[in-house]
């Protein structure tokens, strides 16, 4: 990926490594690259999460944007599907969301997306980053009543909200549900989507105070809401993650629905009522075997990208799919979303659960889950790039690729959003795979 964008956006601890200066620059390189086709004086709404440094990094988002003649329009804590939904209902030129998403409150994040609601492809975010970052001079600062004004929209979030309960067109209020908000985005907009809709609803971790975001809970902490739907005998818990584009969910009896199960349950659900187009889930190629194994027994195609929501949702562009995902519960439905959108996954969920009458445990035993080990192993600067150059390495790969043969499979790739090689097995004995991924892991911090 570029010099400042990740898989994910621009994405560092805020302040010290993305710093103030970073987020102006970026704000006066995405309206420019971003609006250079208006007429008008381009518009461009910013999204946040809860975390304390958000407002430090809206400021400066704001000041870039409004230095080159642009506007600024303040959108507050939403969740960044928000950001890809509204960017269209307020004809803006770009949207701007700052979230470091499941990251832990030090971090933070700069994604963007343009007028048509998706977030930006390669080429274009190597525009910005050589703006910013090669030819800075070309920036063109305006003075006098050239320079753009800061709006708020105080409507924002329940713009969204609306349009969340618009998409449910059964009746939820028999279904019981506790939500882990992660004390982030989701905090803002959760309570009104699924109390609206009629469902009996817990809520926890729903108290943001800017510095709890992701702290234990949510769709990275599992516990606290497998424990609380135990407690309750609620019949389904969702998780959300920091901004809100995840989710995962927790059946009757505790278990952990992960995003594979969940595409699983909905590739088979939309399949029946042929509403799935080409028969195709779009998964990566982190997904389960489970999930191949389950659309091979189904008559479903599952197409494989890269790691990453932006690629998932390059395939289905391309290819005119309607579903696809990531394990880690980032779920596209082209139908109704640009981007992952935690809240509308839960919501098509207990929707399904209501016209079904099954419960979570029975959907989602469609498919089996293989065990799976991921061992991460930090990288210093230095070695970024470099463990698919080493011989060991890749000689070790090699040789356990050939001892799991059919019954598993290794994969070995560098985090986009962290400094992390992650080194992934899965099969069927645990203890085989585990020792494979901690000798793979060892040689890959000898390097």
């Amino acid at each position: 990926m570029g010099r400042l964008f990740g898989t994910d956006g621009a994405r560092g601890v805020a302040i010290t490594e993305l710093t103030c200066e970073t987020a102006m620059q970026i704000g006066r390189a995405a309206a420019m690259v971003l609006a250079k086709e208006c007429a008008h004086t381009p518009k461009i709404i910013i999204g946040k999460d809860t975390r304390i440094s958000g407002d430090v990094l809206e400021a400066a988002l704001a000041a870039g944007i409004c230095s080159v003649g642009a506007d600024a329009y303040i959108l507050g804590v939403v969740p960044t599907p928000a950001v890809a939904m509204l960017v269209k209902k307020y004809n803006a030129d770009a949207g701007v969301m700052i979230s470091a998403s499941h990251n832990s409150v030090e971090f933070n994040g700069i994604k963007l997306f343009s007028s048509s609601g998706f977030k930006l492809p390669d080429a274009v975010e190597a525009e910005i980053e050589e703006l910013i970052l090669d030819t800075p001079e070309k920036i063109d600062l305006k003075n006098g009543c050239e320079i753009g004004r800061i709006h708020y929209e105080k409507s924002a979030a329940d713009d969204y909200i609306e349009y969340i309960k618009s998409t449910v067109k059964t009746d939820v209020s028999k279904i019981n549900a506790v939500i882990d908000c992660a004390n982030g985005s989701a905090s803002a907009t959760a309570r009104q989507i699924f109390e609206g809709l009629g469902a009996k609803c817990t809520f926890i971790s729903s108290e943001p105070d800017g510095t709890n975001i992701n702290e234990g809970c949510g769709s990275t902490h599992m516990e606290n809401l497998q424990a609380k739907v135990r407690e309750l005998g609620a019949d389904v818990g969702l998780a959300f993650d920091g901004d809100a584009d995840r989710c995962l969910a927790v059946d009757e009896k505790g278990n952990i629905i992960d995003g594979d199960r969940l595409l699983a349950i909905f590739s088979k659900y939309m399949r029946s009522k042929g509403i799935l187009k080409n028969d195709t889930c779009v998964v990566t190629v982190m997904s389960n075997i489970g999930f191949f194994r389950f659309a091979e027994s189904e008559g479903l195609h599952a197409e494989t990208t890269a790691v990453g929501d932006r690629y998932v949702l390059e395939n289905m562009l391309k290819n005119g799919h309607n579903l696809g995902g990531e394990q880690s519960g980032h779920i596209i439905m082209l139908d109704y979303a640009n981007t992952g959108d935690g809240e509308l996954t839960g919501a098509k969920f207990l929707e399904i659960l209501a016209d079904t009458g099954k419960k979570p445990s029975e959907l989602a035993s469609c498919m089996e889950v293989f065990p799976q080990v991921l061992v991460n192993v930090r990288i210093t600067p230095d070695k970024k790039g470099m463990w698919d150059k080493d011989g060991t390495v890749t000689a070790e790969i090699e040789n356990v690729k050939n001892e799991l043969g059919r019954e598993g499979r290794i994969l070995v790739r560098e985090s986009g959003t962290e400094p992390l090689v992650r080194v992934m097995l899965e099969g069927k004995d645990v203890e085989q795979i585990t020792a494979y991924a901690n000798d793979v892991a060892k040689l890959i911090e000898q390097m």
